[in-house]
């Protein structure tokens, strides 16, 4: 496993807007004379460029041209609004390897079990099991960790899917027809199986697998793309170019 200190600096990002300078400007061009950032309220050059590192890495660093499109369409339009972090989580899932564990952990295990919350303790103990396995992780004292969980946390909140500020509670977010269908887009980029049933990544639909079946298969969905079901199988085939498939269901 790839672990780096991303969902720690993520978790401390002040301005989310970041986002979207670095991914259409060049940030060069943008300082003033003076060395300080000017489209951002942070106001020192090496913490623009810490977080720079890390919402490049994460965030919008692009597995294809597909999913580039996607996303820069998505943004180039909304920017930051509650839907289009549903499409950062879900990249941001894909770029980082522990944000992924993580969510497969922890939160995607409370979450559909019906919980309400997420202790900071079940992070942390989770940290620690990957840490006796993981050689990268082997480095990270106790407290580094234990920061680690509670920034891990504070993302979730930041993507919209917990709420609250000392206990934390878990937002169980029902997608809108054109966030689902551009779900589907992702994940038949993101998934070399033609049998998406077998997706580890079907769980980022925030939906029950038969749910998610019941609703792909809905009339007015064909426009976007064409499913074959057996019962244990279920294969997409994306109609609509995805440079413009966010613009197909707007």
């Amino acid at each position: 496993m790839k672990i780096n200190s991303d969902l720690n600096i993520l978790g401390g990002l002040p301005d989310w807007n970041l986002i979207n300078v670095f991914l259409n400007e060049n940030t060069d061009q943008t300082q003033s004379a003076r060395g300080i950032h000017s489209f951002t309220k942070i106001k020192t050059d090496k913490s623009v460029k810490r977080f720079e590192k890390a919402i490049l890495s994460t965030l919008i660093h692009f597995k294809d041209q597909n999913i580039e499109s996607l996303i820069r369409s998505v943004l180039s339009s909304e920017s930051i609004t509650n839907e289009s972090l549903y499409l950062l989580f879900w990249n941001a899932s894909q770029n980082n390897e522990l944000l992924h564990y993580l969510n497969n952990q922890v939160f995607m295990v409370a979450f559909y079990s019906g919980r309400i919350s997420i202790k900071l303790d079940e992070v942390i103990a989770c940290l620690k099991d990957l840490r006796e396995r993981e050689v990268e992780l082997r480095k990270w004292s106790d407290s580094t960790l234990e920061t680690t969980a509670s920034k891990y946390l504070t993302l979730l909140k930041k993507f919209n899917l917990m709420e609250g500020t000392q206990k934390k509670s878990i937002l169980h977010p029902y997608l809108s027809d054109k966030m689902f269908v551009l779900f589907v887009y992702w994940l038949s980029s993101v998934e070399p199986k033609s049998n998406v049933l077998e997706s580890e990544w079907i769980n980022y639909s925030f939906c029950e697998k038969a749910i998610f079946i019941e609703r792909i298969m809905q009339k007015r969905f064909s426009k976007f793309f064409q499913i074959t079901y057996t019962g244990d199988s279920l294969k997409i085939e994306t109609t609509i170019p995805y440079s413009e498939i966010y613009y197909a269901t707007s």
